[in-house]
């Protein structure tokens, strides 16, 4: 939302008409950037509303993917934070300052409200920094969301961690056991091709994008 005091009008003079749909392009508008998005959809809803006292409303949907840096070391324990950064750097801060309509607590809500509960990946908390950011000598008024998920384990821990734990069980109930030598080895041989099965299963499920490893796949 924004404001032009040279877009007004008295509605009595305009068979009461308060407010009206225009074209993007017809004012002026502030041209907004998300810093870390790396492919995305623009929308069509290329339209905005004038009201008589000259306030401006656009709400256009984005469809967007975010570089977004993870931290897997407790995978699949884990919880991340990204961030999502809006920007006009085609305004320094003596144009443009950005401000924010809703509080982080109010955000949050509605994000919970429409975001997907049954995927892998559950919403927990977000926050909202107003920040100036400094290019060649300028400043540059930025709204960064912070936005914390946290994974489901729960086909993890089916899938990978208590099959491993089984193998390893009896791993040592065999070995410690009364069979025979030859049972012996072929109940290791049997453990060691579904540890093995279990690995490959484990390696095509960790995420890779990570400067250390998970501590589950370093077992």
């Amino acid at each position: 939302e924004w404001k032009n005091p040279f877009a007004t009008w008295d509605p009595q003079d305009f068979c009461n008409i308060s407010e009206v749909v225009l074209p993007l392009d017809t004012y002026w508008s502030p041209p907004i950037f998300i810093l870390e998005r790396v492919n995305g959809q623009d929308p069509d809803m290329n339209y905005m509303v004038l009201m008589h006292n000259g306030s401006f409303n656009s709400t256009r949907p984005f469809q967007v993917t975010l570089t977004c840096s993870l931290i897997i070391l407790k995978f699949p324990f884990d919880t991340q934070t990204c961030n999502l950064s809006i920007a006009s750097f085609l305004y320094s801060a003596t144009d443009l300052v950005m401000k924010m309509k809703r509080t982080a607590y109010e955000s949050m809500k509605d994000s919970q409200s429409i975001f997907l509960t049954d995927g892998e990946w559950k919403f927990t908390n977000l926050s909202i920094i107003e920040y100036m950011e400094i290019m060649d000598n300028k400043e540059y008024s930025v709204i960064t969301y912070k936005i914390s998920m946290e994974r489901r384990p729960t086909l993890y821990i089916l899938n990978l961690i208590l099959p491993t734990c089984a193998l390893y069980l009896l791993d040592m109930a065999v070995l410690f056991g009364p069979s025979s030598l030859e049972e012996k080895i072929n109940f290791q041989i049997a453990i060691i091709l579904g540890s093995s099965m279990l690995a490959v299963i484990l390696n095509n499920s960790l995420p890779t994008s990570s400067n250390k490893p998970p501590v589950i796949g370093t077992h």
